[in-house]
């Protein structure tokens, strides 16, 4: 069972019961099934809990939407720490969070990209800094997560897989984790599918195993009305255009808007059109017919590689955002941690800022950010 648990099968691991294993508690039911999964597999196990983001200006229903540590997420978690007769500890690292992951994920917008703050999140912040601390503090073994994904070992090191659930997978969120990080990892849900784990929950009597799924951003439930009041200054109203320069209309701010868009850009022209560009240097959206969307190249910068860089170009898919489908194309490693993608087939919906991850059958071999 404890190989199972942890998603690893190492020789010279220690036995569970002299294995500490700390778990990244949400209060949601994915990561109290981990919890519990190694509970009963004999793991010394403990809970931690981060607070990542304090909002001065978020009223009380907006802090019921939003899942990031508040009361109700703290109350679950503890509820579920106590059935399962381990420790739960709560660390508040807000100042890092909004240092790093929110200023980046404002940065991003106002400079005309659409980002992903999770990959920010997973490889600067929450992965590394609950790692440390489990390591430092107790002397942890491994830092558990909830996370739809799987590891595996070979003599070069840990590979990271797909999520056994294709619908729930998330290796795409740790494509850009380090592999110093992912050798301390475990994803003891990582082999299950969705309804498999809230049966397990159900079998635990966890007290969280009806709770509904969480939203996609952790800090706010409307990036919109968020960009307002953390980046007002920098969302100044400007021109779209069409692609001769032709002015249609007037955008609220560039954060507003990404490519592909045909909503809400409040044109009143009989000719549908769509956000093919974003240009910060003119602070102008521009617009065409469908038939201008569609990219089969383009570069990715930081790009992370869980193994040894690729000696050369490769063939491998390519998935472009997190609900994207994968799309087959050959990456040419350039200069530093940059790459090129020739896709097989054109894009519409090519992003600047989103992630750009790789594939090759059920094996991520990490990602950059779409230039």
């Amino acid at each position: 069972m404890h190989v199972l648990a942890l998603q690893q099968d190492r020789p010279w691991q220690r036995p569970p019961a002299e294995t500490t294993v700390v778990v990244a508690m949400s209060g949601g039911v994915d990561s109290s099934v981990a919890a519990a999964r190694l509970v009963e597999a004999g793991y010394r196990v403990r809970g931690l809990m981060l607070r990542l983001w304090a909002d001065p200006w978020e009223d009380l229903e907006q802090a019921r939407e939003n899942r990031c540590c508040t009361l109700e997420a703290i109350t679950d978690a503890r509820r579920v720490a106590d059935l399962l007769a381990i420790p739960l500890e709560l660390v508040n690292i807000s100042d890092l969070f909004r240092d790093t992951v929110v200023a980046y994920f404002i940065r991003e917008y106002t400079q005309g990209r659409t980002p992903n703050p999770c990959l920010v999140c997973n490889r600067q912040v929450r992965l590394p800094v609950m790692l440390e601390y489990a390591q430092q503090t107790w002397g942890a073994d491994f830092l558990a997560t909830g996370h739809y994904a799987r590891l595996r070992w070979t003599p070069a090191g840990v590979q990271l897989l797909r999520g056994v659930d294709a619908a729930k997978d998330q290796s795409y969120a740790l494509s850009m984790v380090p592999q110093r990080v992912l050798q301390r990892l475990s994803f003891p849900v990582g082999g299950l599918t969705k309804p498999q784990v809230r049966d397990l929950a159900r079998r635990f009597g966890l007290p969280v195993a009806t709770k509904s799924e969480s939203q996609d951003l952790c800090f706010t439930s409307d990036y919109r009305a968020f960009l307002r009041r953390w980046a007002g200054d920098a969302l100044k109203p400007g021109p779209i255009l069409d692609l001769s320069g032709r002015e249609l209309g007037q955008h609220q701010g560039l954060a507003f808007y990404t490519i592909g868009q045909r909503k809400g850009l409040g044109l009143r022209t009989p000719q549908r059109y769509f956000v093919v560009a974003l240009e910060p240097d003119r602070n102008a959206v521009i617009v065409g017919p469908a038939e201008a969307l569609g990219r089969d190249t383009f570069e990715a910068r930081d790009v992370n590689w869980i193994s040894e860089p690729p000696p050369g170009p490769f063939r491998a898919s390519v998935k472009i955002r997190y609900k994207a489908e994968d799309r087959p194309a050959t990456v040419i490693p350039l200069e530093g941690d940059r790459v090129r993608v020739q896709l097989d087939a054109p894009l519409r919906d090519v992003t600047p800022g989103q992630g750009a991850v790789f594939y090759q059958d059920e094996v991520c071999l990490g990602g950059g950010f779409i230039l």
